[in-house]
């Protein structure tokens, strides 16, 4: 799914309503039927329904949802807030539409001395939407902070009112509506997958109000959110004649003394993702480990006892993936700038391998272009420097990106991929369950295998992210999201890939 600024967005509407075509008011009908449909099937009849709704279109989204919620039967109650004595024209035609509607408690109010809530209803916001682009200040600010802290479950419709679309840096996070849900409509707006955001933003969902394919289609963004459609256009299918030769030999470099499950993880996550031969380079002291834990990798044993710390050849291998428990020791920073020297194979680095990086960042310069690097925000601030929330560390792996020409996989809820074409991809599947001890070794071990199998960087890490998540969430489904652990990602991999059907016989 693309993702669109909201200029964008308003342009998209106009030229639905130009070219379907369609009335901007019959169009917010559309919405409003949408965000009716989504509401009543969170909560029964018996809800008391308080529509705060502003003077714009977005307004005339709540209130044309107040006249259907007063159709079925439930309880509502409409604030009309009139903020500069102007009204949109369809924000007017849904006003008279209520006035028809006989004993419906409705008052336009001028200050927040006239607005009232009780603990027991549901307020529906609609006073700004995705358009807006100044702080709330006045009367407006004291009713936002009236509905936070009425202890009432709130839904906002499109945007939570107050919040920008895209950068909220010099916004006054005072004056946003914290939603428990946003009715966000046709896209997700980019500033909902900033963490910061979270309190406001609440769980979201995408309804589609029918806007014009061709405009979307043509319509220029470097932002997507990658869903199972896009994942299974770009999964491979097995050829029935096929060999493990034909599905890559990776060559994982991973595991310390006392951080061999690293190593474990990261290992059997790559053969479950489907290479077709698997070599793990560990130090003397993981020989047995590896051996005994996983039979189906060869054993490739360094020299020294505690830590890895030389590799003679990279040419036999098709994709390289280091860094799970290796360690920061001054001969495993040397083992990794001679692979950055010397290997022209796709690389994926994780854990230690960019902690070393940190240390040294001039080994930037000489790494192949196109590797992947896998971190996590702290370790992501180590490399690039601290950030003060997600949205400025969102924008510095941007810069980062291009300016090593590496994809940058920033891990977290809706994990980002950033690639070096200033491109940014935002992942839907995973869950906070997946916050656990070698989560991040298991989807090194996924990317590593899809590089070995021939997917290009951006395939591989938009599938091993995609396909990590959805693992995490079928293992969450089955058991909750306290009980689960890495291992559990790796036993799901299979049900994951099951889902798109693409090899099933």
């Amino acid at each position: 799914m693309k993702l669109f600024f909201t200029k964008q967005i308003a342009k998209i509407d106009k030229f639905t309503i130009e070219h379907e075509p369609v009335s901007s008011i019959d169009l917010m009908e559309r919405a409003a039927n949408e965000i009716f449909k989504k509401i009543v099937e969170i909560y029964p009849l018996n809800t008391k329904f308080v529509i705060v709704s502003g003077s714009g279109n977005n307004g005339g989204d709540g209130l044309a949802v107040a006249r259907l919620l007063y159709k079925a039967r439930f309880s509502v109650k409409v604030f009309l807030l009139d903020i500069s004595g102007k009204f949109s024209e369809d924000c007017k035609t849904n006003t008279e539409r209520l006035k028809l509607l006989p004993n419906l408690e409705f008052s336009i109010v001028k200050n927040a001395d006239s607005t009232s809530f009780k603990n027991d209803e549901v307020i529906i916001d609609a006073i700004f939407g995705s358009g807006l682009t100044r702080k709330v200040e006045g009367f407006i600010s004291e009713i936002i902070n009236k509905i936070n802290d009425s202890g009432c479950k709130i839904i906002s419709i499109d945007i939570p009112s107050g919040l920008f679309g895209e950068d909220n840096s010099e916004n006054n996070l005072q004056n946003i509506v914290k939603a428990n849900y946003t009715l966000t409509l046709q896209f997700p707006k980019i500033s909902f997958f900033f963490a910061e955001n979270n309190i406001f933003v609440g769980n979201w969902y995408v309804l589609p109000i029918g806007l014009h394919k061709e405009i979307i289609n043509t319509e220029p963004s470097n932002y997507s959110y990658v869903d199972n459609e896009f994942v299974k256009n770009i999964i491979h299918k097995r050829d029935k004649f096929s060999h493990k030769g034909s599905y890559g030999h990776a060559l994982l470099i991973a595991g310390s003394k006392g951080k061999m499950g690293a190593a474990i993880l990261a290992s059997l996550a790559c053969l479950r993702a489907g290479a077709g031969l698997l070599t793990t380079h560990v130090p003397k002291c993981g020989y047995e480990i590896i051996q005994t834990a996983i039979p189906e990798a060869m054993a490739s044993i360094d020299e020294n006892e505690n830590f890895v710390t030389n590799i003679t050849s990279f040419e036999n291998y098709n994709a390289v993936g280091i860094g799970p428990g290796i360690g920061t020791k001054n001969e495993t920073k040397e083992l990794l700038k001679n692979l950055f020297e010397n290997c022209l194979k796709p690389i994926v680095i994780d854990a230690d391998g960019l902690n070393i990086i940190s240390k040294q960042p001039e080994i930037l310069n000489i790494l192949l272009n196109n590797s992947i690097l896998t971190p996590h925000p702290k370790e992501f601030d180590r490399l690039a420097g601290n950030s003060e929330n997600s949205e400025q560390r969102h924008l510095k792996a941007k810069q980062f990106a291009q300016q090593y020409n590496v994809y940058i996989v920033l891990k977290g809820a809706n994990t980002q991929i950033i690639c070096p074409d200033g491109d940014c991809y935002f992942n839907s599947t995973g869950n906070p369950g997946m916050a656990t001890a070698g989560s991040g070794d298991v989807l090194t071990g996924i990317i590593l295998s899809l590089l070995a199998q021939g997917y290009s960087s951006l395939h591989a890490s938009l599938l091993g992210v995609y396909i990590h998540g959805l693992a995490g969430d079928i293992a969450t489904n089955e058991n909750g999201m306290e009980y689960i652990i890495a291992s559990d990602i790796i036993e799901n991999l299979g049900k994951a890939f099951k889902k798109f059907s693409v090899n099933s016989l």
